[in-house]
C-alpha cells in the first residue's frame, strides 16, 4: 500500500551565499516581492535535505509547486527537471535511496526565462518551494501511477440518455496478469451506490448510478467518493480515492448560465494566490480563510488567475460549491518560442485538476493581445484550444480578451465561451462606455457566449472623502465604480456572468500607483485579509442572503464640520439612520444614500439599522480633515485615460518620452522593465546606438509599429518614475 509522508521540515536553503534552515512552504520573495523596489531577488535558490534508506518497492518525490524552473538531484545525480511554476511534478527516487544518509537537492530558479510562461505580467513571480513536498512510497512495484495526477485515477461523471454514469480510468504501473481493480462509488451518507471490478489494463469503465444527488454549487455541493482498490493474487496493493460530483453545465448565448438545468448568474471574483509578508507560500489555513471571505461576499464562482493554484484550493471549492474558472499563465506577451511550454503547462493543469467537479472551464490564455495580434498567435491559440478539448472534452474552453482586442477579432471565435477584461471608468472613459461596448458587441456577435472576465478599480483604504472621483484611488470611488458595474451587469441577461478584479489586493513588484508601490490595490479585501473594503459590502448587498447593514466610509471617521453624505449598503429593504438622535428613514435597493447629514464639532454617533441588523459608527467633526485622506500630490498614477493619446503636462521631475534613451536606460527601474519585455536582449551592445535619441523620436520611426495608445501608456508609466 502507498504511504505519503510530508517532508516540509528541515530544509537547508541557500541563496547568493546566505544559508538558513526553512520549513516549507517557502519563498525568498515574501518581502522584497512586495516592497515596490522592483528589484526583488530573481535567481537560483537551492534546497537540500537528507533522506534515509528506502527499503520499499518504489518511491517518488512529489513537489506541488516550485517557481519557476526546478531540478532535482539525489546524491549529486540529476533525476528530474521541470519548467513551469504552478503545477505539481514528480521525481522517481526508486533505487536511488540506497545509502543510510542520502542528500536530496532541489534547485529552484525564478530568473527571467524567455522559454517559460509567464515572462511579463502584473504580478510578482515569487521564487521558491512554495507548496508542500511529499515522499510517496509503495511496498510493491504494482500500484496506481501517482505521477499522472497525484492519485493515478481519472474520474468523469457523464449523463447519457438521461442516465448517470461514472467513467473511471485507473492508470496502473507495473500491472501483472492477475492484477485487478475493484471500483466502488460511495454517496455522501457513506452508502455504496455502484460497483465494478475490472482487470488492471487501463481500460475505462463506466459505473451506472441511479438518481444521484446533484452538485448544485453553493446551494448543495454534494460530493461522492470513487474508491479504487488494486489487488493481485488476493493481496491489496494500492488504494486511491477521488471526490467527484454529478452536475451538468450549459451556457446559452441568449439565456446565460445553467447548472443542472437551473439558471444562475455567475457572480464571480478573481483570486491571486499571494498574501502580505507571505508571498505565495500559503498554508491550508490561509486558503480556507480566502474561501470563507469569498463565500461571505456572496460569490458563487472564482476565477483562479492567472495560473494553476494550490491543490488544496480546488478541494475547498469542490466542498463549498464554488464554480471554478481554471487558467494557465499564457498571458500578455506571446512568443512562438514558448508554445511547447504553453502546451506542457496546459496539459499539466488539465491532467492534475480534471477530477475536480468545481472546475467548469479551461482558460487557455489571458490578455494575449495587449500589444496587438502577433504573427502566429491565432494558430498557437487554436492549437491550445484543440489540446484542451482532446485532454478533456467534458468542459468548455475559454479565453480572456482585453479591451484593445477588436470585437470582430477572429481570436474571439476560437474557444467555446469568452471573457473580456474592461476598465471603463478607471483606466479609461466612463461607466457608460461599458454600455456602448456591450451593445456593439452584441450586435456583432449575437451567437457568442460572453462574460465580463475582469473589471475593477484601485481602492486604498487610507484615502477618504465626500466626493470620490475617478483616479483619486480612494476607497469611496472604488465602491462607486462597483455600484455602477453591478447595475450594468445585471441589465444584460445574455451576459452569463462576471468576475471582479480582484477579491484581494496582491503583489506586483513593478507597480507604482496611488502612493503605494509593489502592489495592486483593486481587491475587495486588503492584502493581509484584515479589512473588507466598502466595495466588499456593495457585492454582499447584491449577492448575499445573509442579512446585514454596513455604513460606508467607516474609515472616514474624521469629517469636516457641517453637511456630509452618509451611504449605507444593505440587503434589507429599509434603513433607519440615527445621527446624534436625529432619525432618517429611507427605502432603496442595496444602496442607501442619506444627503445633508450634519456633522457637529467633536464626537458624533451614527447608527444604521435594518430589520434585526445594526451598524454603529463614531465620527469626529473637525475643522480640517487629515492630509492622509488624500492622494499625495505628485503620486504616480496610471489612471487618467492611460489608453488615451491626449496631451498632458509632464512632471519635469519624472521621466517622459522626451528624455533621451541613454538617460533612461541608466535608471534601474527602467532597465528592469526593459528586461521584462526583452529579456537578455536588454543588455545588447546595440542599444548603445540609440542612447543619443529621445524616446519620442524612436517611437515614431516607421519600422516601429506601435500605436498612439501604447505610446501614451509608455509615457504615463515613465511619468511614475522620478529622475
Amino acid at each position: 500500500m502507498r504511504v505519503i509522508t510530508n517532508i516540509n521540515e528541515g530544509w537547508i536553503f541557500t541563496f547568493e551565499g546566505d544559508v538558513q534552515t526553512v520549513i516549507l512552504p517557502h519563498t525568498w520573495n515574501a518581502q522584497d516581492g512586495q516592497d515596490g523596489s522592483n528589484g526583488y531577488k530573481r535567481g537560483k535558490g537551492v534546497y537540500t535535505k537528507t533522506l534515509g534508506r528506502a527499503d520499499v518497492g518504489e518511491s517518488y518525490l512529489e513537489i506541488l509547486g516550485a517557481n519557476s524552473c526546478a531540478r532535482v538531484f539525489v546524491n549529486g545525480e540529476l533525476i528530474s527537471s521541470h519548467e513551469g511554476g504552478y503545477s505539481a511534478f514528480y521525481a522517481d527516487l526508486t533505487g536511488r535511496l540506497n545509502n543510510e544518509v542520502n542528500e536530496l537537492t532541489v534547485e529552484v530558479d525564478n530568473s527571467p526565462d524567455e522559454s517559460v510562461y509567464p515572462t511579463m505580467a502584473d504580478f510578482t513571480f515569487y521564487g521558491g518551494l512554495y507548496r508542500d513536498v511529499n515522499l510517496i512510497s509503495f511496498d510493491t512495484k504494482t500500484h496506481f501511477d501517482v505521477t499522472k495526477n497525484g492519485v493515478g485515477v481519472f474520474v468523469t461523471p457523464e449523463k447519457r440518455d438521461g442516465v448517470w454514469y461514472v467513467k473511471v480510468t485507473a492508470e496502473v504501473k507495473g500491472a501483472t496478469a492477475d492484477a485487478e481493480v475493484a471500483y466502488s462509488v460511495i454517496d455522501n451518507e457513506g452508502k455504496t451506490c455502484g460497483k465494478f471490478i475490472e482487470r488492471a489494463d487501463g481500460r475505462e469503465v463506466a459505473i451506472k448510478i441511479e438518481n444521484p444527488v446533484l452538485w448544485q454549487g453553493v446551494e448543495n455541493p454534494c460530493l461522492y467518493t470513487v474508491k479504487c482498490v488494486l489487488s493481485a493474487g488476493g493481496r491489496k496493493l494500492d488504494l486511491a480515492e477521488v471526490k467527484t460530483a454529478f452536475r451538468e453545465i450549459e451556457i446559452d448565448a441568449e439565456k446565460g448560465f445553467f447548472l443542472n438545468g437551473k439558471h444562475i448568474k455567475i457572480k464571480g471574483v478573481s483570486r491571486h494566490q499571494d498574501r502580505e509578508d507571505m508571498g505565495n507560500a500559503l498554508t491550508l489555513n490561509q486558503h480556507a480563510e480566502d474561501i470563507k471571505l469569498i463565500k461571505e461576499v456572496g460569490a458563487n464562482s472564482v476565477r483562479l488567475a492567472h495560473y494553476q493554484h494550490n491543490r488544496d484550493f480546488y478541494d475547498l471549492c469542490d466542498a463549498e460549491g464554488l464554480l471554478v474558472w481554471a487558467e494557465v499563465p499564457v498571458i500578455s506577451r506571446f512568443s512562438k518560442k514558448r508554445q511547447d511550454n504553453a502546451k506542457s503547462q496546459l496539459t499539466e493543469l488539465i491532467n492534475e485538476c480534471r477530477n475536480h467537479p468545481s472546475i467548469f472551464c479551461w482558460s487557455i490564455c489571458n490578455e494575449i493581445t495587449i500589444a496587438g495580434e502577433s504573427k502566429g498567435l491565432y494558430e498557437a491559440v487554436t492549437e491550445l484550444n484543440a489540446l484542451a478539448k482532446k485532454l478533456d472534452n467534458s468542459r468548455p474552453t475559454v479565453m480572456a480578451a482585453v479591451t484593445m482586442c477588436p470585437s470582430d477579432s477572429r481570436l474571439n471565435a476560437v474557444t467555446d465561451i469568452l471573457g473580456y477584461n474592461h476598465y471603463f471608468g478607471w483606466y479609461m472613459g466612463t461607466f457608460k462606455d461599458l454600455d456602448a461596448w456591450l451593445k456593439n458587441w452584441r450586435a456583432l456577435n449575437p451567437s457568442k457566449k460572453l462574460c465580463l472576465s475582469e473589471y475593477g478599480a484601485e481602492g486604498i483604504v487610507a484615502y477618504q472623502g465626500d466626493r470620490p472621483t475617478q483616479g483619486d484611488y480612494s476607497e469611496g470611488y472604488q465602491a462607486v465604480f462597483h455600484e455602477n458595474y453591478l447595475q450594468r451587469i445585471n441589465e444584460f441577461d445574455w451576459l452569463w456572468g462576471s468576475y471582479v478584479w480582484n477579491m484581494f489586493d496582491f503583489g506586483s513588484a513593478a507597480r507604482n500607483e496611488g502612493g503605494v508601490r509593489g502592489r495592486n490595490n483593486k481587491g475587495l479585501v486588503t492584502f493581509d485579509r484584515k479589512i473588507k473594503k466598502d466595495a466588499f459590502y456593495v457585492y454582499k448587498a447584491y449577492w448575499s442572503a445573509e442579512p446585514f447593514v454596513y455604513i460606508a466610509g467607516c474609515r472616514y471617521d474624521k469629517r469636516p464640520i457641517g453637511k456630509t453624505t452618509v451611504k449605507v449598503y444593505s440587503n434589507q429593504p429599509e434603513i433607519t439612520l440615527n445621527v446624534n438622535g436625529n432619525i432618517y428613514t429611507k427605502t432603496a435597493d442595496k444602496v442607501f444614500v442619506f444627503d445633508d447629514i450634519t456633522i457637529e464639532n467633536g464626537n458624533n454617533t451614527i447608527t444604521a439599522t435594518g430589520g434585526d441588523c445594526r451598524f454603529d459608527l463614531a465620527v469626529e467633526g473637525v475643522e480640517t480633515v487629515p492630509e492622509g485622506y488624500k492622494l499625495p500630490a505628485g503620486s504616480a498614477s496610471m489612471v487618467r485615460n492611460w489608453f488615451d493619446g491626449e496631451d498632458e503636462k509632464f512632471n519635469p521631475e519624472c521621466f517622459s518620452i522626451d528624455d533621451r534613451a541613454g538617460v533612461l536606460l541608466k535608471n534601474p527601474e527602467v532597465k528592469a522593465l526593459l528586461k521584462k519585455f526583452a529579456g537578455n536582449k536588454a543588455d545588447s551592445f546595440l542599444l548603445k546606438l540609440i542612447y543619443p535619441y529621445k524616446v519620442r523620436t524612436l517611437l515614431k520611426l516607421p519600422f516601429i509599429k506601435i500605436s498612439d495608445d501604447m505610446i501614451a501608456t509608455a509615457n504615463r508609466y515613465l511619468q511614475t518614475i522620478k529622475k
